[in-house]
């Protein structure tokens, strides 16, 4: 490891928001009638026992367990379409930007904006989110070329933790002089890997991109940004959220169109297990750095679960979280795995003054946490 010899700011955030939506209602009457067809078409078997009749949704149920009113997708009518329920993501020359390219090249733009910023003062791209639309050439790469940012990039995937471990890996590279700035961006199609006939899960995930650029603190002018006073990470592996699409599908051809070849979890065990776990780490992370939860202005928690987030507030609290200090928008975005989190941060973090500090936390699969605790400047 290289001797640290800077500090690191982040000085921008940058959001794209797909502009399709999907409500709680227009899901569920989708999810329905996909759910009427089947026991239709499968009612001998259903009859004989062989098979088990589906149970439809309500936007009641989905709104009670989860906290999600509607989302953004990148499409809706695929989603929408009993006969179908998938996106349809039309595949593209390989001399075409891809969808995550373009999706990263706008969030970026804004942060660089925000931040009063170019791509000249850029050195780096980590494309960092829970699914890469190809294995290679690394869309972080593609991202750089768009951009035209002379330096490196890459790809790197911790499921819904993957943008705080991107922070993280970029925080380093600014501290040890690799870099002067460093765009952290994660472009989250998180319908395309979410199974829509599944009544568990089919309302979970969303659609959206952020970008953060982390840069060296004497190139940020004064009273700018946030401070990244600390990062800390924690992975311990559980198969409890999982997802097995991989290139070694097809080397055993058995196995393909199995559920588990998109997103599945044990929903209760992931509530149980992960809560306190994520909590522990909060209050770890600022006794480490001599603080206590009383010193939090802000929590920018991982927007997968409501109910989740509040429990993991009230523990790190010692009590119930205003809206204020925990700020929420999985109600209009749902769950966007890694971009959640800065989502949060990005739309729920002017209003703080110098001095505030805030964390950021996001958490899932793996089990993955990441913790980045920052100090407005």
């Amino acid at each position: 490891m290289g001797l640290r010899v800077n500090k690191a700011v982040i000085s921008g955030t940058g959001l794209y928001t797909p502009p399709a939506t999907i409500s709680n209602e227009e899901l569920v009457e989708a999810f329905n009638a996909f759910v009427e067809l089947h026991n239709s078409r499968h009612s001998d078997e259903i009859s004989r026992g062989e098979m088990d009749a589906l149970s439809p949704s309500s936007a009641e149920f989905i709104e009670k367990a989860s906290g999600i009113k509607r989302r953004h997708v990148i499409d809706r009518e695929g989603i929408l379409d009993p006969e179908r329920m998938c996106p349809r993501i039309p595949e593209r020359s390989n001399d075409e930007p891809s969808v995550q390219c373009e999706m990263a090249v706008i969030a970026c733009n804004e942060a660089l904006e925000q931040a009063g910023k170019s791509v000249e003062d850029v050195d780096a791209v980590i494309v960092a989110c829970s699914n890469m639309q190809r294995a290679y050439p690394a869309v972080a790469v593609e991202v750089q070329q768009a951009l035209g940012i002379n330096g490196f990039a890459y790809d790197m995937n911790v499921a819904c933790s993957s943008a705080t471990f991107g922070i993280q890996a970029a925080v380093n590279a600014v501290e040890t002089g690799t870099a002067r700035a460093v765009l952290v961006v994660s472009p989250e199609i998180c319908s395309g890997h979410l199974n829509f006939r599944d009544r568990d899960s089919h309302f979970i995930f969303g659609d959206a991109c952020t970008a953060v650029l982390v840069e060296r603190d004497s190139l940020v002018a004064e009273g700018k940004g946030f401070d990244v006073v600390g990062t800390r990470l924690k992975t311990q592996f559980s198969n409890n959220i999982r997802n097995n699409f991989g290139f070694l599908n097809r080397a055993d051809e058995s196995g393909i169109g199995q559920p588990d070849k998109l997103f599945i979890q044990q929903g209760r065990k992931v509530f149980k297990e992960v809560s306190p776990m994520v909590a522990e780490t909060i209050q770890g992370h600022l006794a480490s750095l001599s603080l206590s939860p009383e010193d939090l202005k802000r929590m920018w928690l991982h927007q997968a679960n409501l109910n989740m987030n509040q429990l993991i507030a009230r523990r790190v609290l010692g009590r119930d979280a205003t809206t204020d200090e925990a700020p929420v928008i999985l109600d209009e975005y749902a769950n966007t795995s890694s971009a959640g989190s800065v989502i949060a941060f990005h739309k729920h973090k002017a209003d703080l003054v110098s001095g505030d500090l805030g964390i950021l936390c996001s958490f899932g699969a793996g089990y993955s946490i990441g913790s980045v605790l920052v100090r407005r400047r």
